[in-house]
């Protein structure tokens, strides 16, 4: 079992569940609906499509719904728009007359800072700023030359917008995404920590608990990352946009600085977007891309996505043939007998409790260390110290199981409803006998919380032997 795991994306090179089922055969453990594309009935149909499918072992898919977010284009134009270096526009999203490059209605700027630019499709054309006309509208001057199309994404670094967390086409996904029951929801293009409360109160309001990803590709959301770490269930670094709104010589440092900051915190953090980019077209990787899936491993990525290389590339099984392959030889040369370390603050019983399975695991030579978990929360505390030991986490939940795929090292296990910690031992040693993952007479360690199906009350280990 690969302890990092793989997210695909589905499209249009993967719409059958023929193909679906055989990259879940080759790695796959969630699938990525990207909302951002399709109508209302096409996703709809992808949702119904990843819910109904079952690999050849039995395992379910767990699915990632992808809002759009907030993402600026350029309007509708009556026809291409060529730009040459030196040329002066008005970019602003209200109508204006002269030349104007409209952007998407109703964004304002709220604060032009010194250096701002704009970056319009992943930066292929550029300009810098001389002067703010309104809250609205923006003089420019081109950096370079090229031409310019309708709906292109449109970026502006040092440049603080006002924008709405959640569009009105957001919401509607959102809805669709949680009558659907998909398993976490990635939100776009935040700014801020306060972008989880607005999205997590309208889940609220559905009456469900769904867990949120934070994907990080805004300069804003750089300089708020400590407490959207701290705040969202998870995060993903979004290097497509990340890489167009601040240098691109950075993002490698800041890739490698929010994965450590997500690993000390306890959460998921996904690598998304040009993991295996060439593939696309081509039948086999370039070096430097599987340099860079070895070296997110070794950093600590708990999951690798591919986007346009299984929704829309001509190879998406052997794209994940490949990731699979270069996941499997990178963890086999890392060692993770080195348990993380507390900062000397003090921390809560089921944190202490995680730290010791995972310390226990290593001294005594345990390879299996199981967590039955209602919530996931203590298999996740347990992950967070990356064991060499394989994190077994047994739940009656099937939502709970789906949502625990995407974490590092963990291998969810449904198991019936128990009511007593006397029942435990005998539903793990069966669970783990059914899934071949134990010998008769072998040690596993426990962690649970008592009393039983209270989340958040991990507060016993034990170290039992398998009959």
């Amino acid at each position: 079992m690969n302890k990092t795991k793989i997210i695909a994306t589905v499209g249009p090179s993967c719409n059958n569940p023929k193909d679906l089922i055989q990259l879940m055969d080759s790695g796959v453990v969630c699938f990525r609906v990207n909302l951002s594309h399709g109508s209302d009935i096409e996703k709809s149909q992808y949702f119904d499509l990843l819910r109904s499918l079952e690999s050849h072992c039995g395992k379910r898919p767990s699915i990632l719904a992808d809002l759009s977010g907030p993402k600026i284009r350029v309007g509708l134009l009556n026809k291409s728009i060529k730009i040459n270096k030196g040329d002066k526009w008005e970019i602003a999203s209200e109508k204006r007359k002269g030349l104007i490059i409209p952007v998407s209605e109703g964004v304002k700027f709220k604060k032009v800072n010194q250096g701002a630019k704009i970056l319009i499709d992943d930066g292929k054309i550029g300009f810098k700023v001389i002067e703010q006309l309104s809250h609205q509208a923006l003089v420019c001057e081109a950096i370079n030359g090229g031409i310019i199309n309708s709906r292109k994404g449109v970026n502006f670094p040092n440049i603080a917008l006002k924008v709405p967390t959640l569009t009105k086409q957001d919401e509607k996904d959102l809805r669709l995404s949680l009558e659907k029951n998909a398993d976490w929801i990635a939100l776009s293009f935040i700014r801020s920590h306060r972008d989880y409360n607005v999205l997590r109160s309208k889940i609220q309001e559905s009456g469900q608990n769904t867990p949120i990803v934070a994907k990080i590709e805004k300069w804003e959301a750089i300089q708020d990352l400590d407490r959207i770490v701290k705040k969202f269930d998870a995060i993903m670094i979004a290097r497509g946009d990340l890489g167009v709104e601040i240098p691109m010589a950075k993002v490698p440092i800041i890739q490698k600085n929010i994965i450590e900051k997500a690993n000390k915190n306890g959460k998921p953090v996904i690598l998304a977007t040009q993991i295996l980019d060439s593939m696309i077209e081509r039948q086999v990787p370039t070096r430097a891309e599987i340099s860079d899936i070895a070296n997110a491993i070794i950093d600590g990525a708990d999951a690798l996505m591919v986007t346009g290389e299984t929704a829309v590339g001509k190879n998406p099984k052997k794209v994940v043939q490949v990731l699979n392959g270069t996941i499997k030889e990178t963890e086999s040369l890392i060692s993770n007998n080195q348990v993380f370390q507390h900062s000397k603050k003090k921390i809560k019983t089921g944190r202490a409790i995680s730290h010791a399975s995972c310390s226990v695991a290593r001294d005594m030579g345990i390879n299996i260390l199981v967590t039955m978990t209602h919530s996931g929360s203590t298999a996740k505390m347990i992950a967070r110290y990356r064991p060499s030991a394989n994190i077994i986490a047994m739940t009656p939940f099937k939502r709970i199981c789906r949502q625990l795929l995407i974490v590092w090292g963990v291998k969810p296990i449904l198991v019936k409803e128990y009511n007593s910690t006397d029942d435990i031992p005998g539903i793990i040693d069966t669970a783990l006998k059914e899934h071949g993952l134990i010998k008769k007479g072998e040690k596993f360690i426990v962690t649970g919380g008592v009393p039983v199906g209270k989340p958040g009350t991990t507060n016993y280990l034990s170290v039992l032997k398998s009959s």
